[in-house]
Formats: C-alpha cells, structure tokens, sequence
C-alpha cells in the first residue's frame, strides 16, 4: 500500500528584503523564519542582529530588532504548513557603534540574525535578497573620509568601514577628453592613472598634476586613445581606474559624488560610442566604452503610472521608444519617448489590448529597453543613475475594485539596472501555498457545507475574461431575466465585466467561497480538480473547439500524459453535469476521450449564436481601428506541443508566414490579424504598422471572426466556428504530415474534407489570399465540399445554441 512521505521539517532561513540609510544608520527589513515552527503571532519569537568583525578582535555588536507583519515572508517560503507572516524584522545598524575607543577602524564586520522561541535559539547570515536594495545596498558616507559599505559576500550580509584616502571629486569636460579631480594623498610625484582594459591586456596611464589645495590633483583623460584602442570586437569594454605610484604600489580611488553627480556618457569623438564614466555598486569607478543608453536622473509616480527623465544619447535624431519586455519572454508594449537635450517619458502601469480597453501589466519582471524607433538592434537597458538609486522602489497602483488592483513597482536589479514588478492581484497573505492549503482545505469544504445560492460562477480560460460560450449562456439568462446573480472569474485583473457581474478574482477566498455554494458552474475548460458536485449543484462544461484534432484520451503522445492533465481530467470529469456537444459527429468522441459517463446535450456551441446572426462586425472594426474599405484577413494557427518555450510558459509562436512578403502582397487593401492559441506566449514582431494587427489579447474571438473577410488557420478547431458565416477558408499546412501522423492525430481525413485548400508554404498562401481579393466566395470547386462540412459540423448553428443549454442547465437545476 502506498503511503505518503512526511516532508522534511524546513531548516530557519534569514534574509534582507531591503536597506536604506536613515539619520540613525542603516535600517535593515527583512526575515528570521525559524525551522519547523510558525511565526503567527507577534511573540511568536525574538530576532537580535549580532555584528562580528570578519577577523581579528572578539568583540561583538547586539542590535535589537521591532517585528514586523511581513507575509511575504510565508509566500517565499514555499511551504504550506507554517505560517511566517510574523517572521519580518526591521532593525536600524548605527555604525558609529563600529568605532573603536571613539575613532574609525577600517574592517569587515559579518552581521548574523539571530531567532529565539521557548528554550530554542537558531542563528545565520542574512542572504541576499533578489533585487533592489536588499540586493545592492547603497554606500553611505559617515564622516568626511570615511564611508560604510554594506554588501552580500558568501551569501551573507557585510559591512564594510572604510577611510578613503583617494577619491575623485569631479568629471569635467574638456575639448578632447575629461578632467578628474582627485583628492589623493600618499601620491608622490610620478604617480600616474592607469586605465586597465578588461578584455584584453591594454594599459592606457595619464599623469597626476598638483592642484591647488592639500592633496588635491587633477588628471586629463583624453577621449582618443578610447576610439582606438582596447578590442572594439565587444559590444561593451570596461576600463578600470586605479594610482600606480613610482614603487609600483596601486589603490583605487572611489567616486565622492557628494558634490554633484559624477556619472555620466561622452560621445567619444568620430565614433558611434560613448565613454560612460560609471559609478560601481560598491562605490568605485569603471570607465565604460558603450553605445549609448538611458540614464534615468528622476523617477516620480503620476497617474496611472511614472514619469522617467535623464539623459539618452542614442545615435541619430529621430524619434525614440521605450519598450517592455517581460522577462520570460511572453509580452512587450512600446512607449513613445520625448526626445530633446534631456529625454522624458510617461512610462503607464496599463497595457493597451487590441480591443481598446486597459488592463494593467500582466504579472512579473518585465525589463525596460530604449531604443531608435523599430531599430531592435539599437536597444539598450535603462540605468539608473547613482542620485536616482535611493528613490527607488516607486510605486503605482492600478486596476479597478470590479476586477481587482495591483501594485506596479519601478525596481533595480544588478545595483542600477531599472525593471518594472507587476505584482499578482493576489495579496501575499492570499497567495502563499500556506494559505492556498487552508482555503482548499477548510474554506472550501466549509462552503460546501452552506446553502447553496441562486449564484451562476462562470470561468472561460481560467479567468481570461467575458468571451465563449458562458458569455453566451450568460446573456440568455440576462434576456430571461432569470433571478440569478452573476459571478465572473477574472485572473490577474487581466479582463472586464459587464454590469450586473461581480467579477471574483481566481484562487481568492471569494473564489473558493463561490465554488462551494454557487448552484450553478459553467467553464469552457477545466475546472480545478479539487471540484466535488454537491447535491443540487449543476456544474456546465461548454468546452471550447469542435473536433479536428485529436483530444484527451485519443492523443498518443507523452507531452499530455507526461503534464499529469490525463489523471486531473479523470477526476475533474465525473464531476460534470452537463457537457456541450457542437454536432452529432462531436458527441460520440467527447464522450469517448474524456471518458464521460454523464450527460452530452448536443446543442450547438453557445458561442457560435453570435456568428449565426451576423450582425456587429462594423462595431468590431471600428474597436480594432481598421480602415474602410480594408479586407481582413485573420490568422488564427493552433499550437504545436513540442514547441514549449525553454522557460516552461507557454509555447512558441513559431510563426511561418513571411510578414514581410504579406505587407508587400496584400498591405495596399488588406489587413492581417494574427490571433494566437491561448497557449502561445510570445509578442508577435512588427505589429501595431497600420497592416499587421496582433489580437491575441482580444477578449472574445467571436467577434474577430464576424469582422474577418477570410480565415486562415491550420488545425484549430476555430475552422468550425467560422464555417458559420460561409466565408472563405484558407488552410495553412505547412507542417501536416508531422502534426497529423506524429503529434496529434485527426478525426477526419482533412485533405479531402476540408472546406478550402491545403497551402503548403507562405508564397503559395499569399497568392491565394492575393487572387480571393473582391471575392467572398473560394473557387467553385471547394463549393461542395464547404456545404459538406457544414452539414457535418454547423447543423446545429442556429442561434439558438444558448437558448437550449439554458433550458437544459436550468431543469437539472
């Protein structure tokens, strides 16, 4: 018999969230998490920092610490038997209490956390945390020559006390190159600045002059010796400063910019680089020879989003743009850049959707680029510059009460590197896999418990929004005026309601709450398989594609199996109530491949009313911005699932129709919009130019196909839907041997059923598209077959698919 292994007790952990120096120290925020315990309440525990010089003296600094309501800290942990949210800390590190007998001591000093409970006392490093200031915290001056470096070495927090002999206090430009002013002293005369090239062995050395003042020197850095020499085979070279005296002894002075900011680029002279003089994490200089970049001088919030100014000296005059892109690759957007001697941008927490309408930035990193407009070649990271660092984080909230608001974060990363966090709608004390465990564990089966209610929960993709069939179903019982109330699942406010829908954010108390006591269900896709119909309870699967390729139970490869989605839906499918069928010759295979033994009401797809009625394509038009007079074309390729992206989201676009042939084909009368499957997760290049329109994040697709002239797809089940509307079909099928024969399979001979022609390659498709032109008809020959397929497929399209769910879904009620 098998038996379930106990997980292994979690060992304490200590780390920083984040830093920032303070008119008291360096105030640390982070987290002790003892082992094999909770931190739920406020005297769950004390947490004590302790300082210890890195070598040499025995003596130790204790710095108290005031806990803090962090639940974050019990999302990171993973875990769901402990509950952290009490595990945080903030604690203020004076270092004046570093000072030996009233004077400064250079030295390293290692800070550990220490956790007591009961008679239990753990301790450790603090680790670093994964951006910001918990990641590069900044350096702080305390006295005039001395300065304190916090820093992560061996994965533990440090502090450094240093007495900075050598520093530079100036960058000034000159005809030809740069003057530094030093305050250096032990320079004795001969002492010159050596420039050490990293990816090679050049050496570049520039006298010290006297100046006047004690210790004080200037040096002049000409910008030539940078066009020509170091290996300019690599995108970046770096250069680093050091004082090479006449013994042949060396320091490296550090960047004193309490004066004035001291970073910034220099076109170099009959080169496209610059020579950016860059301030390191750690306070020392690095000279950088580079293409230009953003360097961000200011960050405030505004509106729905922030205002960015700096500097940008990209090659050329004309427009720029910012973009982001999200760092697993599944997203960009673009910003126009206002481009003058300074640059500026108002960069949105929301995100334009074809449709028109806003939403806020999908959740996750998503990384900031400049760059000449369209010129992908030319991008370069945001930075930020050293004078900005301590202003940030910056945060914005976005979103709507109906489907729920989120914070948007400007953050860093790799010490200046600007990126932008969209956090989940979820809040931390939701979210974390502790509280998950509770909801599925004791408010769901607590709900289930309670009357049901006169309640419809609808959920289309997992949360995705109002579209398919239950956007249908939900109409019909609005048109009834059925006294039901209406709940919409919405995920990551990435989606709008209409009124009189209560939108529920996915996997939220009021979610799990809605599941157990809503009298009826209705999804278009798997319904999370925890599900248990309660007596009284309908629970409608509409599904959401009739039948080409092969689904489910009849699929013989390993990528369904393999995803354990085989054994989910044999325990989510028994739960159904009701499962849709859009024909005769649907019925029989949904009911073989999911293995469904309940009821199959062959209806019609709900979601298919719309494109029998015909009517609201102008509307749709005018919402995507598509001139008069243009011809739609609509691209809609099904996935591939040996196509999955490296980083495990989603799946590879692995587009096949050349778009720039097609805009030099098709641009003068036509459009082409390209919609995605929902599992592709990459940004479809070149669009938003007037002719390609990427509408992949269009709320319903129905209403793309009652705008669109002419279908192009492959082995979607989106051919069935658009059969409806009599309108040409066009069949990509560039890889059929291999989809058919390998990866999927079919339930029909498509080379002789279908209802349109099989086009093997992009030219060939082109021509078609080409020659369909002031057509609304395929060639004759293709006639029967069409009317075939219908009859086969679309008998039951008569508008009135919803009408007879609701029928059906309100009598088993």
């Amino acid at each position: 018999m098998d038996t379930e292994v106990e997980p292994a007790e979690p060992e304490a952990a200590f780390g920083v969230r984040s830093t920032r120096w303070t008119a008291g120290g360096l105030e640390i925020t982070g987290y002790a998490r003892p082992g094999g315990r909770g931190t739920t309440w406020l005297s769950s525990m004390f947490t004590s920092l302790t300082l210890r010089p890195a070598e040499g003296a025995d003596r130790t600094v204790t710095v108290r610490t005031r806990h803090l309501n962090l639940p974050e800290v019990t999302d990171d942990s993973g875990q769901h038997r402990y509950n952290h949210d009490w595990a945080g800390f903030t604690a203020t590190v004076d270092p004046a209490r570093l000072r030996h007998q009233g004077r400064w001591q250079e030295g390293d000093w290692l800070i550990e956390a220490t956790v007591r409970s009961g008679l239990r006392q753990e301790h450790g490093p603090l680790t670093q945390y994964w951006c910001g200031s918990g990641e590069y915290p900044l350096v702080h001056w305390v006295d005039r020559d001395v300065r304190v470096l916090p820093s992560f070495a061996d994965d533990a927090l440090r502090l450094r006390i240093e007495v900075v002999r050598h520093r530079i206090t100036a960058v000034t430009p000159f005809d030809g190159g740069l003057e530094l002013a030093l305050h250096a002293a032990d320079c004795p005369e001969g002492t010159v600045l050596r420039l050490r090239h990293r990816q090679s062995s050049t050496e570049l050395t520039f006298p010290l002059v006297p100046a006047d003042g004690p210790a004080a020197h200037t040096v002049r850095v000409p910008f030539a010796p940078f066009v020509v020499d170091g290996d300019p085979s690599h995108e970046m070279e770096h250069w680093g400063p050091e004082l090479l005296r006449p013994d042949g002894g060396t320091v490296r002075p550090v960047m004193d910019d309490r004066g004035g900011p001291l970073s910034a680029q220099h076109p170099l002279p009959g080169s496209d680089r610059l020579l950016y003089v860059k301030q390191l994490a750690d306070g020392y200089p690095q000279f950088c020879v580079q293409s230009g970049t953003g360097l961000i001088e200011r960050i405030t919030p505004a509106g729905d989003g922030f205002d960015l100014t700096g500097e940008a000296p990209l090659g050329g005059d004309g427009p720029l743009e910012l973009v982001l892109r999200h760092s697993n690759g599944t997203g960009e957007v673009h910003h126009p850049v206002e481009r003058g001697e300074r640059f500026s941008c108002h960069l949105p927490a929301l995100s334009a959707c074809s449709d028109g309408s806003l939403r806020p930035l999908p959740k996750g990193v998503w990384e900031l680029r400049i760059r000449p407009v369209g010129r992908a070649d030319a991008e370069q990271p945001l930075i930020v510059a050293p004078q900005a660092l301590a202003a940030l984080p910056v945060r914005v909230t976005v979103g709507s009460a109906a489907t729920g608001s989120k914070s948007v974060l400007l953050q860093r990363r790799w010490h200046d590197t600007l990126i932008l966090d969209s956090t989940p709608v979820l809040a931390a004390a939701e979210r974390s896999a502790f509280t998950q465990h509770r909801l599925l564990t004791e408010t769901y089966p607590a709900a289930r418990r309670r009357p049901l209610r006169e309640t419809v929960l609808y959920d289309v993709f997992g949360g995705r929004g109002y579209s398919d069939s239950p956007r249908a179903i939900h109409a019909e019982l609005v048109r009834r005026r059925t006294p039901l109330e209406h709940l919409w699942v919405i995920d990551d406010a990435q989606g709008e309601v209409p009124e009189g829908v209560r939108a529920i954010r996915s996997h939220s108390p009021e979610w799990y709450e809605a599941l157990g006591t809503s009298r009826y269900l209705v999804g278009n896709t798997h319904f999370p398989d925890f599900i248990e119909r309660r007596p009284g309870q309908v629970i409608v699967q509409t599904w959401h594609g009739s039948l080409l390729k092969r689904i489910a139970h009849d699929v013989e490869n390993a990528w369904l199996s393999d995803a354990g989605y085989l054994t989910a839906l044999d325990r989510e499918a028994p739960q159904w109530s009701l499962l849709v069928s859009p024909s005769s010759f649907a019925t029989p295979i949904l009911r073989r491949a999911f293995r469904y033994e309940g009821e199959i009401l062959e209806s019609g797809y709900p979601r298919g009313d719309v494109l029998a009625r015909g009517t609201g394509a102008q509307t749709v038009r005018e919402r995507l911005g598509i001139p008069a007079g243009k011809r739609i074309v609509l691209y809609a390729p099904t996935w591939r699932e040996d196509q999955q992206r490296e980083s495990g989201d989603g799946f590879h676009l692995g587009l096949r129709l050349d778009l720039d042939a097609a805009r030099t084909e098709l641009g003068a009368d036509h459009v082409l919009l390209v919609r995605p499957h929902s599992h592709v997760r990459e940004p479809l290049p070149g669009a938003g130019d007037g002719f390609l329109y990427d509408v992949g994040d269009y709320p319903d697709v129905q209403e793309l196909l009652l705008a669109a002239d002419v279908l192009v797809t492959d082995y979607s089940s989106i051919m069935f839907d658009f059969a409806i509307t009599g309108r040409p079909i066009l069949f990509f099928t560039y890889d059929l041997e291999h989809y058919r024969d390998t990866l999927r399979g079919f339930y029909f001979d498509l080379e002789s059923e279908a209802p349109g022609p099989l086009i093997p390659t992009s030219p060939e498709l082109l021509t078609a598209l080409r020659d369909l032109a002031g057509s609304d008809a395929l060639p004759a020959r293709y006639a029967d077959a069409y009317q075939r397929f219908r009859a086969t497929h679309c008998h039951l399209d008569d508008g009135g698919a919803a009408a007879r769910v609701v029928d059906r879904m309100l009598a088993i009620g």
